[in-house]
């Protein structure tokens, strides 16, 4: 078959434009002119945290309460040690609360004295506190229109509790009660699952009396100014050893050094005070297991005198 000379040197010079091409791309070097050119940006000025670590507080509010006045705090430590990343979590109950508690969920956490005592048994340590342990007290409110006047006036009626592991809103309340020949036989303990929800009871007279402890109930007196108005604190219990900061037995120590000194010092800057004065609270303090040793004494009276204590998780 002949090829017509015409489509012959049409081949070619595809053929040459082709070699063409390719000799002038394997001429080009790094670096020489080109119509493409890498772009370069700037390395991130932040770390990226190594490590992400949970804040487990007891709920002393509900949680969008806690998340206000307590996730500032952690912001701070965030800001001071870039490392390390926090989050702050908050439970809708005590029960939710105690059940990631005592699995070791948290690697580090806030619980009430006697859930501090419990979390010994499962690998968390001391390592600090909230102070003003004169407000760590019960306070029992009833309805300024009510007729309850002695604690004797409250038998047979009904009394709100956040649940049986409150100390300063339910034990101390009901050790009180107690000792003023009221034991819980004679009246019916309601467990309502929050310091919120055991005041609301007694504004709606679904109980005759309601227990909590101070920082909920001032916190109640600026949300709800209205119906903590129609309340009266009606009693207060002698205070115990205020709630601990408690962190996991494996939590780096470094780490934990930097966060007791964020929080140790908070007191000692306008802004710390500001965060503190939301909870609220002078300060944070360092402390250790045997700090809690009146709790431990105080719990074994309560036990053996009042009511006994729920079995923890083996």
């Amino acid at each position: 078959m002949t090829i017509p000379a015409s489509r012959l040197l049409s081949r070619l010079g595809c053929v040459c434009l082709w070699l063409v091409v390719m000799a002038l791309a394997g001429c080009m070097e790094p670096g020489a002119d080109s119509a493409y050119a890498p772009e370069y940006v700037e390395a991130p000025s932040q770390r990226v945290p190594s490590a992400r670590y949970v804040l487990g507080v007891h709920p002393l509010h509900n949680p969008t309460r806690l998340f206000e006045v307590y996730g500032p705090i952690v912001d701070l430590l965030n800001q001071h040690i870039p490392e390390a990343h926090f989050t702050l979590e908050a439970s809708r109950n005590y029960a939710e609360y105690e059940r990631k508690l005592y699995a070791a969920y948290y690697d580090l956490a806030l619980p009430n004295p006697y859930q501090t005592l419990n979390a010994l048994g499962f690998g968390y340590k001391v390592f600090g506190k909230m102070a003003d342990d004169e407000a760590f007290r019960g306070v029992i409110l009833v309805r300024r229109s009510s007729d309850i006047n002695e604690v004797s006036d409250l038998k047979g009626r009904a009394v709100s509790f956040p649940a049986p592991t409150a100390l300063a809103a339910a034990m101390l309340p009901q050790a009180f009660l107690h000792r003023h020949g009221l034991p819980p036989s004679d009246y019916e303990a309601k467990y309502v699952g929050s310091q919120e929800s055991s005041i609301l009871n007694a504004v709606t007279g679904d109980t005759a009396a309601a227990a909590t402890w101070p920082p909920p109930w001032e916190a109640f007196q600026k949300t709800h100014p209205e119906q903590a108005a129609t309340l009266r604190v009606q009693w207060e219990t002698p205070p115990l050893v205020n709630n601990g900061l408690i962190a996991r037995a494996d939590f780096p120590p470094d780490i934990l050094a930097r966060v007791g000194a964020v929080l140790f010092s908070l007191h000692e800057s306008e802004q710390g005070r500001a965060l503190l004065a939301r909870l609220p609270l002078t300060r944070f303090e360092p402390a250790s297991d045997a700090t809690y040793a009146p709790v431990r004494g105080f719990l074994a009276e309560f036990d053996r005198d009042v009511r006994a204590l729920a079995e923890l998780p083996q």
